[in-house]
């Protein structure tokens, strides 16, 4: 099994809403709809972040999932919450919550 690099370089703002829709499960098409770009802008911003994670492509892999894959593990991912399932990366906050520091805003 090949290990991954995570995070050649840090990722674009652009590049980290693009990811968090590819882990919402959205079509190129439909993330280019919610981010008034085109298709092959969001393509060539795939192409860049598969880059940027180590992730590379063959005939049996599905690189997009790859990538939302990668992401979730380093950035964590707040389509867990629409998903009603636990974030892996719980802690306990100094307020007595739970929280993910690997969320952001």
């Amino acid at each position: 099994m090949e290990r991954l690099t995570i995070l050649t370089r840090e990722l674009t703002p652009f590049e980290h809403r693009v990811a968090q829709h590819l882990c919402d499960g959205l079509s190129n098409a439909a993330i280019a709809r919610e981010t008034a770009h085109t298709e092959k802008v969001v393509e060539n911003t795939v192409s860049r972040m598969a880059k940027a994670l180590g992730v590379h492509s063959g005939p049996d892999i599905n690189i997009r999932v790859l990538i939302a894959l990668a992401y979730r593990a380093h950035f964590g991912d707040k389509a867990f919450d629409k998903l009603n399932l636990p974030c892996q990366h719980l802690e306990m906050g100094a307020d007595g919550q739970m929280i993910c520091n690997r969320h952001f805003d």
